[in-house]
Order: structure tokens, then sequence, then C-alpha cells
């Protein structure tokens, strides 16, 4: 069906029709096999444009002989013109024969005047500007195929970093409100879901998979202690934030880690408050659902890195954690956490003097 289009169209169209179009697909397919390294792309770019030589030269022909009309033709035109005259004068002498002898030599001389002249030539076609018109609508047609793939969304989405907020609000503990500016689950989130966060991790090309935020309080502690939490989780890394608004200082906090479990403790001064670095095993257990949800002992799992930040700079009591853990173990330097911690805790009002 559009091979029978084509051959309808006028050489002057179809020509630069066909030139245009070859010319734009053998240049975009041939730019794909390059950038995508594909023989056979590159091997049908190269059709394309073989086809479209082909075509402009065909078209360089037919304007050179328009230009240059061939001798043999102009030769038998002159000889046709030659026989037309001859004609128009036998004609003209019989009809002075037959008028009266009176009349004779006037009406010869009427005959043998001036000859008809030639018939108006038809204005011809431009052929160029039929050319001309034909690529400028094809070459906008081309460019916009060629601009769709970029404006038009893509089959290939790429996934979208998880977000903290689900639109539910939930109501906060009656410790948030007997302590003084506290953040929510929600806040911490947001201050800890960066866009710079997996760069800060050391892993700039990943995106964040999942973000939580909750607004809980402290165990042990019979609700009274307000401890919201947020975490987010990258394919390598797994970031974990928590501000516990208690009564114990980081002083009071590195004792109780010496009789624990944690290893590599290691105070420090961050922002102008006391901060300290530990180390402790996650703990993991495997759920059998094909068994009733039955589950298997509680294990040991890899080792975590956590920064421990006093929420004021006089350490009165309370404290930030930030903490990082890999499912392989791995961890990243030390200098992340403190990154890390630059931004959380910017987004966290110190807290008041008591």
């Amino acid at each position: 069906m559009l091979g029978f289009l084509l051959r309808l169209l006028p050489f002057w169209v179809r020509e630069p029709l066909l030139i245009a179009v070859g010319s734009v697909l053998g240049v975009r397919i041939m730019y794909l096999a390059v950038s995508d390294h594909n023989r056979v792309a590159a091997g049908l770019g190269v059709v394309f444009l073989v086809f479209t030589a082909i075509r402009v030269h065909v078209v360089v022909r037919a304007l050179r002989a328009r230009r240059n009309p061939s001798p043999a033709g102009s030769a038998a035109g002159a000889a046709a013109n030659s026989a037309d005259g001859a004609a128009v004068d036998a004609a003209a002498q019989a009809q002075a024969q037959a008028q009266a002898h009176a009349h004779t030599h006037d009406h010869a001389q009427a005959g043998t005047g001036a000859r008809p002249g030639p018939a108006t030539p038809e204005k011809e076609h431009n052929a160029w500007g039929q050319a001309v018109a034909a690529v400028a609508v094809f070459g906008a047609l081309a460019a916009a195929l060629w601009v769709a793939p970029r404006v038009m969304p893509s089959d290939d989405v790429t996934p979208r970093p998880a977000s903290c907020s689900d639109g539910a609000h939930e109501e906060l503990p009656k410790a948030y409100k007997q302590t003084p500016q506290p953040v929510t689950g929600e806040e911490l989130c947001k201050a800890l879901n960066r866009p710079d966060l997996a760069k800060l991790l050391g892993t700039p090309g990943e995106t964040a998979t999942t973000a939580s935020g909750t607004s809980n309080t402290a165990p042990l502690t019979d609700g009274k202690v307000a401890q919201p939490e947020a975490e987010v989780t990258f394919d390598t890394y797994t970031v974990n934030v928590s501000a516990t608004y208690n009564e114990l200082s980081t002083d009071q906090y590195v004792k109780l880690m010496k009789f624990g479990d944690e290893k590599a403790v290691k105070t420090l001064t961050v922002l102008g408050r006391p901060a300290v670095f530990s180390s402790a095993h996650t703990m993991q257990f495997q759920i059998d659902l094909g068994n009733g949800g039955s589950g298997g002992p509680v294990e040991e799992g890899p080792l975590a890195r956590t920064l421990s930040v006093a929420l004021d700079r006089g350490d009165r009591g309370g404290y930030c954690e930030i903490t990082v853990w890999s499912t392989s173990g791995a961890l990243p330097d030390d200098s992340a956490l403190l990154d890390i911690a630059g931004k959380v805790l910017s987004r966290i009002p110190e807290r008041l003097v008591r």
C-alpha cells in the first residue's frame, strides 16, 4: 500500500521524500549502532544510507537533463516546426487562386503574410519548489520522530526513590506531649532520606528502596520516654536513625557500653557535642511460612556500626543514634556516619535547658 502511494506522487515530490526519510533513518540507526555496539543495526544503517545515495544520484541526473536538453530532441523540434510552416504556405496559395482576379495580388500578399505564431507553452511546475517543500515537510516529521522518545514517557521507567510519608498521620503517644520539642518519626525520616544519602554512604548510583519513620517509645520505660526512629534501605546499606529523650548522658552511656557487647568504642566530639562510636552484631531469625509461620532460633547477624551523639552541647541527657549495616557484613568508613550526623542533627532541635 505504501509503495502504491509513493508511485502516485510526482517525481519531484517522491524522490526528495525518499532522500529525507532515508537519510534521517540511516543516520539515526547508525548513531544507535555505534552507541550500543550493535553490528546488525550498523548494517541496516548502511543499507539506508546506500539507498539514499542512489536516490540522490537519480535526482542529480534528472536536474542535469532539465538544464541541458539533448541535441537530437532540439533538431526534431526544429524539423517539425519547418513542416508546419510549409503546410501553412500551401494552404494560403490555394486560397489566393480562388479569389477574384482584381484582388489576386492583395490576397496573395495576405495569404503569404504573417504566419500563425507558436502556441503559448504551458507553465512548467517549479521542480525546485516541490523538492524544497517535500524536504521541509518530511524533515519536520523526522524531527518529531527524533524528539518523541525524549519527550514521551518511556516503558523503561527509572525507579523513584522511596518516600517517607504515606499520607496517614499517626497519633503521637503521650510521651511526646510531655517532651519539649521532640521530633517525630516522619520528621526523622525526611531528615534522613536525603537525595545525597547514597553518595554520603559511598554508593552514589543507588536509590532508596524503602523509607519509613515511626514515633515509638523506648522499651522498658512504660511508654514514658519518646524514641522516634527512621530507617532507609538501599541495595548495599541500611541506615537507621533514632532519638532517645531520656536522662542518660553520653558519659553514662559509654560506661554502659563497657558492660555490653559493643566493640571498637571510641569517644569524640561532633558539632560541639559529646559522641561515641561503637560496633555490635545485629540479630537475625527466619520465619518458615510453609510450617504455619514457625521461626527458627535467633542468630547473630552482621556487624553494625553506630554513632551516638548527645542531643545538646551540655550533654544534659538524651542522644541521637545513627546505625549502618549491610547483609554482606561490609561497613562504610566512619566518616560516612559523621557526614550523615552533620546533615541529620541540623534538623533535630537541641534539648532545652531543664
